[in-house]
């Protein structure tokens, strides 16, 4: 049986202008962002003397909307690509799905490749808490083809299409793996000795979904006793737009096995702690910037390419550290530890079609699952 690679397709209220990507997502590789290409189809009676232009807007939102009063706004929009779609003479420069698409619905359909900015931000959500807000929170982006006679024209929603796309990062291929730990130490007030705690993780990188497993080596060299551990994953949001950083726990667990431990003793564990976005419903944890038929993974660590800074990126930047805590009573006090780690996708293989395969046609505009599929068969 043929493979079938995905192609995501939406088509305006008027049913003049359909749109089709080959991918939702602006992949960044650090070195370079991947574009987003496709085709779309105006049929040349409608188009007359006019043009297609492909917009790319980006909406930092970072407060909920009902929040905004006295005239006080959360929200920042910008358009950060305004392009001409004029077919491409060189077949070369074309993918396989563009290919493959042109074949299929005729000379009306124009080929594009989008491409954002170097200094983008990646796209990140916040989740609302409880109540659902009407807008969402984080980084946003959106990707519109419309008909017009200029790109300063503003496009009328009937011959206009406009999808959300994200940018995304994911796990680099090739990096030196190392096994990332700390150490710490602390004495008491009017008591010898001291607490030493070594915290390490068997890896830097963890794919969602994968436990983050610490090994926890105790030594207690004081006049105190150690009544129980506690372990949290924390997740790190620093908004650039605004300058304001938070934390979150994604996961955590208490225990007492191994304990107490008493003075001149020590204490070798290993524990596992699962960060799942299924498990919060805090408002400011920060999510993938998910489309709206896909299910919400925990936002991936942001990766700033060598030689930039933070600030460089205005946007949403997270990061994620497993902290462990000695538990010693509420006169003694606690000792922690953080050891920082990096939580993201894998990098996918990049989709292209072959001529033994099909296209999986996905209506882009309901936004629900069990949406009707049409398949573009190679015959």
């Amino acid at each position: 049986m043929a493979n079938v690679v995905k192609v995501f397709k939406k088509t305006s209220p008027n049913g003049k202008v359909t749109a089709y990507l080959s991918r939702r997502d602006f992949v960044d590789h650090l070195t370079h962002t991947a574009p987003i290409d496709g085709v779309v189809l105006v049929d040349d009676d409608y188009l007359k003397d006019r043009k297609v232009f492909a917009k790319v807007i980006i909406t930092y939102r970072y407060g909920r909307e009902e929040d905004e009063v006295m005239g006080l706004s959360f929200s920042k929009e910008y358009v950060l690509v305004c392009d001409e779609i004029t077919p491409k003479t060189d077949d070369a420069q074309l993918s396989g799905v563009q290919t493959h698409l042109i074949e299929k619905l005729g000379a009306s359909a124009r080929p594009f490749s989008v491409t954002l900015p170097e200094n983008a931000p990646t796209s990140v959500s916040l989740e609302p808490g409880d109540g659902d807000s009407d807008k969402p929170l984080g980084v946003l982006y959106d990707l519109s083809f419309f008909v017009a006679e200029s790109e300063e024209e503003n496009p009328h929603k009937r011959n206009s299409v406009t999808l959300p796309v994200r940018k995304v990062q994911f796990a680099p291929s090739k990096h030196d793996p190392c096994r990332p730990y700390t150490i710490v130490s602390r004495t008491f007030t009017l008591a010898p000795g001291h607490l030493n705690l070594e915290v390490g993780l068997n890896q830097d990188i963890y794919l969602h979904g994968q436990p983050v497993e610490a090994y926890i080596k105790v030594q207690n060299r004081s006049k105190r006793t150690v009544k129980s551990i506690a372990a949290q994953v924390i997740q790190h949001v620093e908004v650039t737009i605004t300058n304001n950083n938070f934390s979150r726990v994604v996961a955590s667990i208490e225990s007492r096995e191994g304990c107490p431990i008493v003075p001149d003793s020590q204490l070798e564990r290993h524990v596992e702690l699962r960060p799942l976005a299924s498990n919060m419903r805090r408002f400011g944890v920060a999510l993938d910037g998910r489309v709206k038929d896909q299910d919400a993974n925990l936002a991936s660590s942001t990766i700033i390419p060598t030689g930039k800074e933070a600030d460089d990126f205005l946007g949403i930047n997270v990061s994620y550290s497993i902290r462990v805590k000695l538990l010693c009573g509420t006169i003694s006090g606690n000792l922690s530890a953080e050891v920082p780690f990096m939580l993201m996708h894998p990098d996918p293989e990049g989709q292209d079609v072959k001529p033994e395969e099909a296209l999986e046609v996905t209506e882009f505009s309901s936004f629900r699952r069990g949406q009707s599929v049409e398949e573009f068969n190679d015959e």
